[in-house]
């Protein structure tokens, strides 16, 4: 696994599963897709099994374990093959538990200090969440110019409309969403649909564009 997850791909899928027979077809669309992280959240009272099951399954899948709130939602994601973790905030307790549970960590962030704060701890790689609703492109393209050593995964109201504009910065390594699981394709099992729309995804690259 490379060191960073922020540079897997320019799409990392966020992924509820509620049907824990969905897990590995659907980590197989998006793989074949070319998205091979995929952050499963931890809403749903099936998904350490299914990121049980992509784990063992999908070899090509780098699947982690998203919306982790507490050190012991840490352990058992860890314990069911995450390879990566993904929190929507973070305090002290939080983050030791992640950063000491061997596998890389995205804490997330909404503010100038929870990024400075993750800064003075050696924390450089962030999850901004929500992104949309946390000031966007504007907010993250302000934030580069005193803070460029922080480097972030959006998540949170992106769609395909708007990733190229987050993609642009040069803050940003790659975006979370979920616009290429559509609810009714998912309820379809249309694995060759979502398999399709992970293929646009991931032609998502970064222009390089600066601020």
């Amino acid at each position: 696994m490379t060191s960073s997850v922020l540079d897997l791909a320019p799409v990392v899928p966020v992924v509820v599963v509620d049907d824990p027979s969905d897990a590995v077809p659907l980590a197989r669309a998006l793989v074949a897709g070319g998205l091979p992280a995929i952050e499963v959240t931890l809403r749903t009272p099936v998904a350490l099994d299914a990121i049980r099951a992509i784990a063992d399954a999908v070899p090509d899948a780098v699947v982690g374990a998203g919306t982790v709130i507490t050190p012991a939602q840490v352990t058992e994601a860890v314990a069911a093959g995450a390879g990566f973790l993904v929190s929507p905030g973070w305090t002290d307790v939080l983050l030791a538990a992640m950063r000491a549970s061997g596998v890389p960590c995205l804490p997330g962030v909404s503010t100038t200090s929870e990024v400075v704060a993750l800064l003075e701890r050696g924390v450089r790689e962030m999850k901004f969440f929500p992104a949309e609703a946390a000031g966007g492109t504007a907010y993250l393209k302000s934030l580069y110019g005193p803070l460029p050593q922080a480097r972030f995964c959006p998540t949170g109201g992106i769609g395909a409309a708007t990733a190229p504009g987050y993609l642009s910065l040069p803050n940003v390594g790659c975006v979370g969403g979920s616009w290429m699981l559509p609810s009714d394709a998912v309820a379809a099992r249309d694995w060759g649909r979502v398999e399709a729309l992970a293929r646009e995804a991931a032609g998502l690259r970064r222009p390089g564009a600066r601020v």
